[in-house]
């Protein structure tokens, strides 16, 4: 196992397993220097969403690369705004041509919405058919959505990011999807740094002569998650690339499984789905 690691994804496709999330990266040259990093890395994943306002940016620092569009993967988001049939067909094609693209290997529903919930999917089924997109995900859906959106789909989603690190575990909902053929893909991979300084972990890393990051990183890798970590700092991206020359027994997986407190940085996709958007939160 190392950097280029893919996963089998359900339609056939294959995903890198480890990538490099962009979210709040949005100064072009940060971007551009972040990316070609990541690259010379060994990344070839790419993780970007309409929401996080840089798709032009990411296209600009792909491009600069200058290597073959076959050679790497990318995955969009269409947000909440941007949900209902036709409107999702046409932000995807304004994410294609902000991004230069022709087809993004992997597109998600941002969050899940009651309203737009079936025509969202309608759209990305379209979108599929058409070429302009391979494999279908989901962001932030729990159990029920997903049972829920297989009474209509004809294509079911092949992963599923969610926010998934030590102090939200979601072990049920993390082998629901494994017993559907849907991928896990965590998103805030670090708990956004919450975890770090869990005495458990800098332990662990402590033993391996690693960092805390690299150590929970590992226990991802350990569950069979992709991740996504993000950075804007090009040290971080490769350290957190350098995770393949150790691994974690049980009992440290099992000691990290252990700090889960059910504390969540982000939203309760319950209330996004009831609320039709996302609502004051700290």
């Amino acid at each position: 196992m190392d950097i280029t690691t893919k996963l089998q994804l359900a339609d056939g496709y294959q995903m890198p397993q480890q990538g490099l999330g962009l979210y709040k990266v949005t100064d072009q040259d940060n971007l551009t220097e972040v990316v070609k990093t990541a690259w010379d890395t060994g990344y070839r994943l790419f993780d970007t969403a309409q929401m996080y306002q840089n798709e032009a940016e990411v296209g600009n620092a792909l491009q600069e690369l200058g290597v073959s569009r076959e050679d790497y993967f990318v995955t969009t988001k269409v947000a909440e705004s941007n949900q209902g049939y036709d409107a999702t067909l046409a932000s995807v094609e304004q994410s294609l041509k902000d991004l230069q693209m022709d087809y993004v290997d992997l597109l998600m529903v941002h969050w899940p919405l009651h309203e737009q919930f079936f025509d969202t999917w309608r759209a990305f089924e379209r979108l599929q058919a058409e070429g302009l997109v391979k494999s279908l995900g989901t962001s932030n859906f729990g159990m029920i959505h997903l049972q829920y959106l297989a009474t209509q789909a004809n294509e079911m989603p092949v992963v599923n990011q969610i926010e998934n690190h030590p102090h939200l575990v979601q072990p049920e909902l993390r082998d629901f999807l494994r017993e559907n053929n849907i991928v896990t893909q965590a998103w805030a991979p670090l708990g956004r740094g919450s975890v770090l300084e869990e005495p458990v972990i800098v332990e662990i890393a402590k033993k391996y002569h690693k960092s805390p990051a690299q150590v929970v990183l590992r226990w991802h890798l350990a569950n069979g998650t992709s991740i996504i970590p993000k950075s804007v700092h090009p040290q971080r991206v490769i350290e957190n690339g350098d995770i393949y020359d150790f691994s974690l027994t049980i009992d440290e997986i099992i000691a990290i499984d252990q700090l889960n407190n059910f504390t969540r940085i982000s939203q309760e996709p319950e209330q996004v789905y009831e609320r039709g958007g996302q609502y004051p939160h700290h």
